[in-house]
């Protein structure tokens, strides 16, 4: 990015600024333009000159926030198409429709799953992100009787109603929480922008086509909104999914700012009463590129593929994914259980973890800290060796927490057996087998028990 000249700085290039910590203007100058620095860090500027140089510098795609308090979340700002050229930095999130249309059984069964649908996963906390209140034909009263309800889940809400008199009442009822209007459309934008600007709460635009869209938000802008999101549309899948990669092409790659917006999926009405359909579809759109998913239903068993690949994406490349060091009871595990460790590699830990549930034998696993390798890397690292494991047991003093003095150690660190019995005299050490797979015969066999169950 070009900056046009130090002028706009009123200094020359070889004055010394004490006020912003930069040396020199030209220093400044280059930290502004790879983003190190906001424009307004120097005191010298006018407010015209950091007005121009903000936008100049802007990411290609605005972030919004929306939510309050804990459940506050900040969507979009990305800069790259693919997670591996840098990064993906806000992850998208998961919502359940609820519509003013159903019966209260399923309103209530939705409600209380979204509501159990609580666990944490190396060390990210897995929910329901959001609710998604769909408004068809009730009167305003009753929509906003239903967002009211959905509300008192305490998730973030997005009203999916394009009437202004229901979209009203509903943010009447929880505009303090900072829902997303997702109602704006080439008809009714004006009225929308004017009610989201009343009750300060992000805007989502829908349109039949990209380009009415395109020229919804263009419009909308000329009205000074900014915070936006951008709904791909449900003709039909193949429409939805072209959608969502223009906008994000056409932002990052042609650098149209007037699509560097989040987008809204509904999947829900792309796959109707098709959960294996909507479970391919979020994927798909984890990966490309929606930022809210809505669906129709999210239970455990979609949520832990659905939030492990989130998980798996919007994690830096760079840093590898590790858990928690501690002790990991599996199985009913008590401080009778045999031990076995393992190293802190979240893909390692999950495989091994689950093997050794499979296995049904109690086991308390010993995670310690080996920088988030897998065994062998960790191990030619120096992260996971004889002294690592046994200081671990040392500091965290598994010795009185556990009575059972056996330890399962990984196969291909068989080298270590010699040196953790010096180290741990009191400890029988046995060597496991090499992959993970071979565990369930070998925990069997090596405790002569029966597994649970």
């Amino acid at each position: 990015m070009a900056l046009k000249g130090l002028d706009i700085f009123k200094l020359t290039p070889k004055t010394n600024c004490k006020d912003c910590g930069v040396p020199t203007c030209m220093a400044f100058a280059m930290k502004v333009a790879q983003g190190a620095l906001l424009a307004d860090a120097c005191p010298h500027l006018s407010a015209e000159a950091i007005a121009q140089l903000s936008a100049a510098t802007a990411p290609p795609m605005r972030s919004v926030t929306i939510g309050s308090g804990e459940n506050s979340h900040t969507l979009g700002g990305e800069t790259v198409l693919m997670r591996h050229d840098k990064t993906f930095v806000s992850k998208c999130l998961s919502a359940v429709a609820l519509r003013d249309d159903q019966d209260e059984e399923t309103l209530a069964g939705l409600l209380a799953t979204a509501a159990e649908l609580d666990y944490e996963r190396i060390g990210e906390r897995m929910t329901t992100d959001m609710l998604a209140v769909v408004h068809t034909k009730s009167d305003a009263a009753t929509y906003a009787a239903l967002v009211g309800r959905a509300q008192s889940a305490g998730r973030t809400l997005l009203l999916d109603c394009t009437d202004e008199a229901a979209a009203r009442a509903a943010l009447e009822v929880c505009a303090a929480n900072k829902p997303v209007l997702n109602g704006a459309t080439p008809e009714n934008f004006t009225a929308f922008q004017a009610l989201a600007t009343e009750f300060e709460v992000a805007l989502g635009v829908r349109a039949n086509s990209l380009q009415e869209l395109y020229d919804t938000v263009v419009a909308l802008e000329g009205q000074g909104a900014q915070q936006l999101l951008l709904d791909v549309g449900t003709a039909s899948v193949k429409e939805a999914f072209a959608n969502a990669v223009q906008i994000r092409r056409g932002a990052l790659s042609n650098g149209l700012r007037s699509l560097g917006y989040p987008s809204i999926v509904n999947v829900a009405a792309l796959a109707p009463g098709n959960p294996h359909l909507a479970a391919a579809l979020a994927s798909l759109f984890t990966l490309k590129y929606g930022s809210i998913i809505v669906l129709e239903r999210l239970d455990f068993a979609l949520s832990l593929p659905l939030h492990g690949l989130r998980q798996n994406i919007f994690t830096d490349p760079q840093k590898p994914m590790k858990v928690e060091p501690g002790i990991y009871p599996l199985n009913g595990a008590d401080e009778n259980a045999i031990c076995a460790t393992t190293c802190d590699f979240a893909l390692t830990y999950f495989m091994v973890s689950g093997e050794l549930e499979r296995s049904g034998v109690p086991v308390n696993l010993l995670i310690s800290d080996a920088g988030g390798y897998s065994v062998l890397t960790s191990w030619a690292a120096g992260k996971f060796t004889a002294s690592s494991i046994a200081a671990f047991i040392n500091e965290q003093n598994i010795a009185e927490k556990v009575s059972n003095r056996t330890l399962v150690i990984p196969g291909k660190v068989a080298v270590l057996k010699g040196e953790l019995e010096e180290k741990l005299p009191e400890w029988t050490i046995k060597v496991g087998p090499n992959e993970a797979i071979q565990l369930v015969k070998y925990m069997r066999e090596v405790t002569g028990g029966v597994a649970n169950g």
